[in-house]
């Protein structure tokens, strides 16, 4: 039976933490998942060969196996034990219980998913096999993010319920354990791993849990100060404008950004830059008056 590198398949040193085997499998596992290369047998072989690697890697105790057998880790139990028997006189020919025979140990994959193989008189047992992982990609709008609710996502023909985790973030991937692919002989479920995909339907600009905006003022207010109404995501906010506000003046409504993700009843801030807008199309009367106020200005000034 030919011997799988399982760093190789991961495309990692043997040295890789267990953040970097981690890291690796996400990666390989969204670029040749079947759903994203459909009628691709390759792919499709690709992807079971990276699942059986991380299964492996993944598993300090498999690992270790794995590291000091070789090809023969899935096995390193019958040897030990067999090495035990011969020492002190018990079974080591081919027809005795279980060891001698190429038929008695599992195949290369049988004992994977926290599946074991019975070298007694029974023979061998079935292997328990755990499901596959599934990725998948929820779209939610900014906001959704600040009140996030129930959806239902279907995956695989199946109707999973989740609720949003307030705060996410473009791109952020959570598990749900036990939504993958049903486990075999009583193997395990396997994991739903779900990426989020945000898409700004709102004027304001995200940094995090912080929301940015340029807000338009006119001149009057500016000059004069006055009330605005500001639309936020929590609903609208009354501002009060100082006299003689400069173009380009931030305010920082504090808590009217979005949640703070896995930090409950934190929220970030909104962050208001001025944006002073002059009058256009004047008529004759108000250039007359603005005439006059530069005079007033100029006589003031000197």
């Amino acid at each position: 039976m030919e011997f799988i590198d399982y760093y190789k398949v991961l495309e990692i040193d043997r040295h890789a933490t267990e953040d970097q085997i981690k890291k690796a499998y996400r990666k390989l596992a969204r670029k040749y998942h079947p759903d994203l290369n459909p009628n691709d047998t390759e792919a499709k072989k690709k992807f079971q060969a990276i699942n059986e690697a991380n299964e492996v890697l993944s598993d300090p105790e498999k690992r270790k196996k794995y590291d000091q057998y070789g090809q023969n880790w899935q096995q390193s139990e019958a040897f030990q034990n067999a090495s035990k028997t011969n020492a002190s006189g018990g079974f080591s020919s081919a027809g005795q219980q279980g060891f001698g025979r190429d038929d008695d140990f599992s195949d290369f994959f049988s004992s994977m998913f926290g599946g074991s193989s019975d070298f007694g008189s029974r023979g061998r047992s079935a292997g328990k096999y755990r499901g596959q992982d599934y990725q998948s990609e929820l779209q939610l709008s900014l906001s959704d993010v600040v009140n996030p609710g129930k959806q239902t996502l279907n995956v695989n023909g199946k109707n999973i319920r989740i609720t949003i985790p307030p705060g996410v973030e473009q791109g952020q991937t959570i598990k749900i354990n036990g939504h993958g692919a049903p486990g075999i002989n009583g193997g395990p479920n396997g994991d739903l791993y779900l990426t989020f995909k945000v898409l700004n339907n709102t004027k304001f600009k995200r940094e995090g849990a912080d929301l940015h905006l340029r807000l338009d003022v006119d001149v009057y207010t500016a000059m004069l100060g006055g009330d605005i109404t500001v639309e936020t995501l929590s609903g609208k906010v009354k501002l009060i404008v100082k006299p003689e506000t400069q173009n380009g003046t931030k305010v920082k409504l504090k808590g009217k950004g979005l949640p703070v993700y896995k930090q409950e009843g934190t929220f970030g801030d909104l962050y208001l830059t001025y944006n002073v807008v002059l009058p256009q199309n004047l008529n004759t009367r108000e250039k007359e008056l603005i005439k006059e106020l530069s005079k007033l200005r100029e006589h003031v000034t000197n």
